[in-house]
């Protein structure tokens, strides 16, 4: 099976919101990954306004219009759908999606933080109208809380939201959790909680597939420091790949999120592609 990496050029050379240009030497920095037989480049194509009309209100989307970014968040939005849907049909085992100006901040009718477009929202509404996916999980390791998701499945109690950030919250008849790490944690303590908090509650969901919004914000110099090494992103998917294995063949999508190191970024992204492809 193919590990699907989504990315488009017009994602580099430009200084996002928050994240900066981190993207600079992509899809370059993937040579060597992406020249594994079981790995694919795939460009990401821009989502469907109608689909986007279909989560979030009027107002808000005609803001966005308005701003520079918006072709940046329609493709980051685009290839998340596309990447969900192969990896749904079995086209793809897994995919890691390059994201700008679209992720976790964004609810129905509000944007903030660097994600203006929700990646999530259009998605699941999409394959659940499509092909009837009903149950999904949400892995959320960005250093900020993911409101915009919360705010975008509040009340849809198949979908399970994990996020990891700095309160203990378990609400919406216990699928919407908050789980406080600390102001600075450990990669070993970090990675007991996502066992803790996140694999035994995904065992007893058993959804259909897998959602990470990975950000690498928490890393040791970034702009969420939460004293995290990048080796620990690394460790992470480990986990979380082998969850997915294991309550739902594999389905497993990545959207990259905050973080504005580009080092960090040229390090841990091409080592994520080889370990989704290879388990190495």
């Amino acid at each position: 099976m193919t590990t699907g990496v989504f990315f488009s050029d017009i994602f580099k050379g430009k200084d996002w919101p928050i994240i900066g240009d981190k993207f600079r030497n992509f899809p370059e920095v993937l040579k060597n990954v992406l020249e594994l037989p079981n790995v694919q480049l795939y460009e990401s194509p821009p989502v469907d306004e109608e689909l986007l009309r279909k989560v979030h209100d009027s107002e808000l989307l005609e803001q966005t219009k308005n701003a520079w970014y918006y072709e940046g968040a329609l493709r980051a939005v685009g290839g998340c759908v596309r990447a969900a849907e192969m990896v749904w049909k079995g086209e793809l085992r897994n995919a890691l999606v390059f994201t700008v100006a679209a992720g976790h901040h964004a609810g129905p009718s509000s944007a903030w933080g660097g994600t203006y477009l929700s990646s999530l929202g259009p998605t699941i509404r999409y394959l659940r109208e499509k092909y009837g996916v009903r149950r999904f999980a949400i892995l959320d390791t960005d250093s900020h809380h993911g409101d915009g998701d919360r705010a975008m499945f509040m009340g849809d109690h198949d979908v399970l939201h994990v996020c990891f950030c700095s309160s203990n919250v378990v609400e919406d008849d216990g699928t919407k959790i908050d789980v406080d790490v600390g102001w600075k944690t450990t990669d070993e303590d970090y990675l007991r909680l996502v066992e803790k908090e996140f694999v035994s509650r995904v065992r007893r969901f058993q959804p259909q597939m897998v959602f990470h919004f990975l950000g690498h914000d928490t890393c040791e110099g970034d702009y969420g420091d939460r004293g995290l090494s990048p080796s620990f992103f690394i460790e992470l998917v480990k986990i979380v790949k082998r969850c997915s294995e294991e309550v739902c063949e594999g389905r497993y999508v990545i959207l990259t999120g905050g973080g504005s190191r580009r080092d960090v970024a040229e390090y841990i992204f091409p080592k994520i592609v080889k370990l989704l492809a290879t388990g190495e």
